[in-house]
């Protein structure tokens, strides 16, 4: 969903400190020293300790931590947000609403593991046969700067009730959230090594997938930081979930509630200042109404305010570092030079910090990055088509595969269009596609492989061991 830090490249600097910039004034706020090799073995040494006691505790016994998590969470939803302000720029009502997110997958976890995990009973030759779903091990999670605090717990939730360990490679610009997560964790009560945070770079994430004490990875990232990871947990034969880049399509059929369909398109579109990979980025409009929704949406993105995230009543923050900022630009000024017209933003603004104005693009075609690729900030794409199914040929035209959502007046023309006809790993009708840790979360072709969340996302990591008595 979003980026992450790991590249295949090789080091320029051996072990450099993770410097936090405030993307809001451009100034460097914080400094953390990253973890040396002795620090990076104690915590693998701790972990490989820690499992068979932890992996032998009783359900109960595993998940009375999350529920502990879950109340400090809340409890400290301000400073927690506030932290996500500062590191990469959030404003503050999403950090607290995050906050409050990740308190729900921790009790999520905390009451229905026991389900997800208990043994299933099936019927052979045998006196008695089943399946018993048995927790790996160590699991390595490199996450992501978008939603520092979520997408580690919706990974560590899970991973932890199941009976797994886990250590956090997170990016390297939001180290303090990363601090903060392990501090929460041990608060709550889970024992020394069952969870550790790690302050090391990219460049070493694959001497971490090698080591025999990691049992799984898990990835959130960029498309080609998945890939990089998959290679190298493929040479050691190590289990990997991958969730990575979106250009999620929301088609908006001729009988459509425009009204509706603008207002949900617009939120999920400058949801976290439009970096979510779940955010909606192509919205795929029925001709006959294409100038009315165009309307619509250009009035509701002109409205939203854009500015200092501890501001309450900013609506979209920074980008959250002035490289990916620039980086942005360059997809937009590139689509512009190819024929893609501008009805909203699209100039960098003057002054400090990584803001950049939401953006509203017509005439997109093929072979532009508006169309093509990911555009990770307030950004919306508006193409038009020419009926139903040829609005659906455009929606998956992409590599990504992460989610996808239709509007129309016709609830059941919706379901099928979303159940046959959009490939993606979620797809919602008549709403903005957001994650839920009742149902499973993932994506197909260039947006990974495996789920999150729900029953599938506590069974990502475990062994479904085969148990016969004769």
């Amino acid at each position: 969903m979003a980026r992450s830090n790991v590249e295949a490249t090789t080091t320029l600097t051996p072990y450099p400190d993770h410097v936090v910039v405030n993307p809001a004034t451009g100034a460097e706020i914080a400094r953390h020293p990253a973890h040396d090799d002795a620090a990076v073995e104690a915590a693998l040494v701790a972990a490989a300790g820690a499992w068979p006691a932890w992996s032998a505790r009783p359900i109960g016994e595993r998940v009375a931590p999350l529920r502990a998590a879950a109340a400090l969470l809340r409890a400290e939803a301000e400073p927690l947000a506030a932290l996500m302000a500062r590191e990469m720029g959030k404003p503050l009502a999403e950090g607290r609403s995050e906050a409050e997110k990740c308190a729900g997958v921790c009790e999520y976890y905390a009451e229905h593991a026991a389900a997800h995990l208990a043994d299933e009973a099936t019927a052979t030759d045998a006196a008695r046969s089943y399946v018993a779903y048995r927790p790996l091990g160590a699991v390595l999670a490199v996450m992501p700067w978008n939603f520092p605090l979520w997408q580690v717990f919706r990974f560590a939730a899970p991973a932890l009730a199941a009976g797994n360990v886990g250590l956090l490679k997170h990016a390297a610009n939001v180290p303090g959230c990363a601090l903060a997560i392990a501090d929460i964790l041990a608060r709550a009560g889970v024992p020394d090594g069952v969870f550790a945070t790690l302050l090391v770079g990219s460049d070493r994430v694959a001497d971490l997938i090698a080591d025999p004490r990691i049992a799984a990875v898990t990835l959130t990232g960029s498309t080609p930081a998945g890939r990089a990871v998959a290679a190298e947990a493929g040479r050691h034969l190590k289990p990997t979930v991958l969730e990575l880049g979106g250009s999620d399509p929301y088609v908006i059929l001729a009988d459509a509630d425009l009204d509706m369909a603008a207002e949900a398109c617009v939120t999920s579109r400058l949801i976290n200042s439009g970096q979510s990979c779940i955010a909606a980025k192509r919205f795929i409009v029925d001709a006959s109404c294409f100038d009315p929704f165009v309307e619509r949406v250009t009035a509701r993105m002109a409205a939203a305010v854009v500015g200092d995230p501890f501001d309450p009543a900013t609506t979209v923050g920074p980008v959250a570092r002035r490289d990916l900022r620039d980086e942005l630009h360059a997809q937009v000024t590139a689509s512009v030079a190819a024929g893609a017209r501008v009805l909203l933003g699209g100039e960098l603004p003057d002054g400090p910090g990584a803001f950049y104005p939401p953006t509203v693009l017509a005439d997109v075609q093929p072979g532009m990055p508006a169309y093509d690729d990911e555009l990770f900030g307030p950004v919306a794409t508006i193409i038009a088509a020419a009926d139903e199914n040829d609005a659906i040929r455009i929606a998956n035209d992409t590599p990504f595969g992460l989610g996808a959502a239709v509007f129309t007046a016709d609830v059941e023309r919706g379901e099928r269009i979303a159940r046959t006809q959009l490939r993606a790993g979620a797809a919602f009708v008549n709403a903005f596609v957001r994650s839920d840790p009742r149902l499973p979360f993932g994506g197909i072709g260039d947006s990974g492989y495996g789920r999150e969340l729900g029953r599938a996302g506590i069974r990502a990591f475990v062994n479904a061991k085969t148990v016969y008595v004769a």
